[in-house]
């Protein structure tokens, strides 16, 4: 029952990361997303096969702490009005959508327990939120292709930024592994991430 919830809380927050991603890329002169028809939130458009289903089902049964991710919205930096400074706003939009979306579980908590006494509505509020706490802290660190990259590429030299954006876009199965291989052997940065998921249990009151 607990996936079930975990299942309802992740595809909305991914979706919504990524879409958010090309919203704020359309509103600074980038339509790519636009015109592939990714500023939808309907699932369908965004499921990646591998990281929307087949890794976080792999985690989950592997008795791993989950993660997912949806197909990456498209976006073309040179498109935009000044790609050197809005690029890094287009990159942090999906991280600061999840950080919004994780006090919102918080408020959905609080509505369950003090007022409409819904145990289901609680437990889903609890995974939303963490879900997405979650989703915002592992997409802000800043490796390549995650949202917190973006950080480091406001130092590439101009000229070495054609080479960057390729290597960000092959670096994502890579990254996967080491997080799956962080969680089955070495287990870095554990203790800080339950440390702040048992924060963020203690804001509900």
């Amino acid at each position: 029952m607990q996936n079930f919830y975990y299942i309802l809380a992740i595809i909305p927050s991914i979706v919504l990361h990524e879409v958010s991603h090309g919203y704020v890329a359309n509103y600074f002169g980038d339509p790519t997303a636009k015109e592939n028809g990714r500023l939808t939130l309907n699932p369908i458009a965004h499921v990646d096969l591998f990281g929307t289903i087949l890794l976080p089902a792999l985690l989950i049964f592997s008795g791993l702490p989950p993660i997912g991710y949806a197909k990456p919205v498209p976006i073309n930096v040179s498109r935009l009005r000044n790609p050197r400074s809005q690029s890094l706003y287009v990159s942090l939009a999906g991280p600061m959508v999840n950080i919004a979306l994780s006090a919102l579980g918080i408020g959905l908590a609080e509505l369950a327990w003090h007022v409409v006494n819904s145990t289901s509505l609680f437990t889903f509020a609890v995974e939303f939120g963490l879900v997405n706490m979650i989703l915002a802290i592992f997409n802000l660190i800043p490796i390549p292709p995650l949202d917190g990259s973006a950080i480091i590429e406001r130092f590439v030299p101009r000229h070495r930024l054609g080479s960057y954006y390729q290597l960000r876009a092959k670096a994502l199965p890579i990254v996967m592994v080491l997080f799956v291989l962080n969680a089955m052997v070495f287990h870095f940065g554990y203790n800080a991430l339950y440390d702040l998921e048992n924060w963020w249990i203690s804001l509900i009151h």
